[in-house]
């Protein structure tokens, strides 16, 4: 490096004054010899210079060129992971889309086969409002012809009954709140019971219990029980699935049998429901339970 001294800026001064001289002879024509002579002179004394020049500018530029396409690499990958995201955005939500169009033909065939008019919702929350161990929140209310008392079902069963209905929104009781009573049927007789959500003193632990008024009515594991039906339909309808039984005992001095119930709703994925806002001209008896499986298909 040149140290800032006269000799220096003496040296700059003369290489200056040269370039400016090659600039005039180098833009004159002809082959004249003091020119050439001169134009020689001029690249001994400026091509060592440019060299240097030119080996500092190239790493430098690679630099820079290195820099710019690390930025619009990075640009690039953002835009991509951007894509990416809303592309999975978009499968989610038609996953979601599919799996709720199936619930709903459920939902309708199975009301189909009861015979009961509904108005579809979705389960929107969970909630322990108003001390309900057990309720769910609907996106439909009073607007869509909902009123308190009403039951609730999905494409698989019964879900449980409208308590609280708002002009846009309604709460349902789950059938599995301790607080719950259903009146039950079990599948080909008329041996009527009751079935609470949970379990009942004497009992086994249950996310719903059966209790069978008649001490000798037969009863065993595998037996399916459907809604026995309220007065004019509120708030229950007749023939809507239970679940099925699981466990039967009698407990000491009981005046009832008691069963454990597997619901037939899987209540740890609710989602699309219907309530009925109508009930059928007649019981629909058995009809709306699925055919029981094939024994001999499962050997």
């Amino acid at each position: 490096m040149l140290r800032d001294s006269s000799r220096s800026r003496v040296l700059f001064a003369v290489l200056v004054a040269a370039a400016l001289v090659l600039m005039v002879l180098d833009s004159r024509p002809g082959n004249d010899a003091v020119t050439s002579l001169a134009r020689a002179g001029g690249e001994i004394a400026f091509v060592p210079a440019s060299a240097g020049v030119g080996v500092f500018a190239e790493p430098v530029g690679r630099f820079y060129d290195g820099l710019r396409k690390s930025h619009e690499s990075a640009a690039r990958i953002a835009e991509l992971e951007t894509a990416n995201a809303e592309l999975r955005a978009e499968l989610d939500s038609t996953r979601i889309d599919e799996h709720r169009s199936e619930q709903l033909d459920e939902l309708l065939h199975l009301s189909g086969l009861g015979g009961y008019e509904i108005v579809p919702a979705q389960s929107v929350t969970r909630t322990t409002a108003h001390g309900y161990a057990h309720t769910a929140t609907l996106d439909a209310g009073t607007e869509s012809g909902i009123r308190k008392d009403m039951t609730v079902l999905n494409g698989s069963g019964l879900v449980g009954r409208i308590v609280e209905a708002g002009p846009r929104t309604s709460t349902v009781k789950l059938a599995t709140d301790v607080n719950s009573s259903v009146g039950a049927r079990l599948e080909g007789t008329r041996k009527i019971g009751s079935i609470t959500g949970g379990s009942v003193l004497g009992g086994p632990e249950a996310d719903m219990t059966l209790e069978l008024f008649d001490m000798e009515a037969p009863i065993e594991k595998g037996d399916r029980v459907v809604t026995l039906g309220s007065h004019e339909g509120a708030p229950f309808v007749p023939g809507v699935p239970i679940g099925t039984v699981d466990d039967v005992q009698v407990a000491p001095g009981a005046l009832s049998r008691i069963a454990r119930i597997t619901p037939a709703v899987d209540f740890a994925a609710l989602d699309m429901v219907g309530v009925v806002v109508k009930g059928p001209a007649e019981d629909p008896r058995d009809s709306v339970l699925p055919p029981k499986p094939d024994p001999k298909g499962d050997q």
